[in-house]
């Protein structure tokens, strides 16, 4: 059986941290900016941890 491809999406999207947490980016950081607080921005720049049952979907994704 062959290996199993890393899906080439999920890999731009999510990425493992050291003890196997699921991490993203949070949307609106990228566009509409104007209006936006710097507070609202600096939130927004920072990494979240995925959901539990998502994350286990992503890992099979990833090959992790």
């Amino acid at each position: 059986m062959p290996k199993m491809k890393s899906h080439s999406g999920a890999k731009k999207r999510f990425r493992v941290t050291g003890k196997g947490k699921v991490m993203r980016e949070q949307a609106g950081g990228r566009h509409l900016l104007e209006h936006k607080s710097s507070r609202k921005m600096r939130s927004i720049a920072n990494d979240v941890e995925l959901a539990k049952p998502d994350a286990k979907k992503i890992k099979k994704l990833l090959g992790k």
